[in-house]
């Protein structure tokens, strides 16, 4: 059995991204069952009961949660640090992940990469237009106006580069997946920030995985994968076929 931290999730997803940019910061060895979720197995059922990536297996501990995983990751390997050591600031870093993870997750992937993306990809359904449009017009300029008011207009949140930074910059990468960019006329601080960190050395180390498994179907993630020398795990609870989860579709 491989002593790596086993991450199962696909390298597309936000969340994963997440976890994964916080293992390549922290130097720690790992690797990855890159399976979108709709096509896990039983087993992967027992590991995640919400049937939701990413997961993380440490030895005989299993965490199903992005945010408690990043934060475990943090305890046990605590340099370098990805949270701030300032009580207040640390506070408010956990705040924009869950903004991040809650109100970024339900505008930028449920609202517009489900609709362009996961719904033709493992359904084979048409998205819904309507709602993608209304999400451009209505959602995603409440979203910036926000950000807007709260991103520097240079370097990180708090200094340093965190998991605030992280988490947020996370799900602006899949909104341009879904050919989405944010207008830096309009929003020059959030524009810049985002640049910022995806411009950062572990988000880049993952952005070729992730450029291959956009133009590859879903069938072939693994093998595509493989190719590139990503650290695949030697067993999978990937299955040939999606079911529907718990997860909104």
């Amino acid at each position: 059995m491989s002593d790596r931290l086993r991450i199962i999730g696909s390298y597309l997803s936000p969340y994963v991204r997440k976890v994964l940019v916080c293992l390549e910061i922290k130097g720690l060895a790992y690797e990855v069952d890159p399976i979108v979720p709709f096509y896990g197995d039983d087993r992967f059922s027992k590991l995640s009961p919400l049937r939701r990536i990413p997961v993380l297996v440490d030895g005989d501990l299993v965490l199903s949660d992005s945010s408690v995983i990043c934060q475990y990751l943090e305890d046990k390997h605590p340099s370098p640090a990805l949270y701030p050591a300032d009580v207040a600031q640390r506070a408010r870093a956990r705040w924009f992940e869950e903004y991040a993870d809650s109100r970024l997750g339900d505008v930028f992937i449920w609202r517009l990469f489900n609709q362009v993306a996961i719904r033709p990809a493992v359904w084979a359904e048409k998205g819904d237009r309507d709602l993608v449009q209304k999400t451009l017009s209505e959602d995603v300029p409440q979203v910036l106006d926000y950000l807007e008011g709260e991103l520097p207009a240079d370097g990180f949140l708090f200094g340093a580069l965190s998991i605030a930074d992280i988490a947020l910059a996370c799900f602006f990468r899949n909104a341009d997946f879904a050919r989405f960019a944010v207008d830096a006329a309009r929003w020059p601080r959030t524009a810049g920030h985002v640049a910022r960190v995806l411009d950062e050395p572990a988000f880049r180390k993952l952005q070729p995985l992730e450029n291959a498994l956009a133009r590859t179907p879903i069938a072939q993630h693994r093998a595509t994968l493989a190719e590139l020398g990503a650290p695949l795990s030697a067993e999978t609870c990937g299955t040939p076929a999606p079911r529907r989860g718990f997860m909104p579709i």
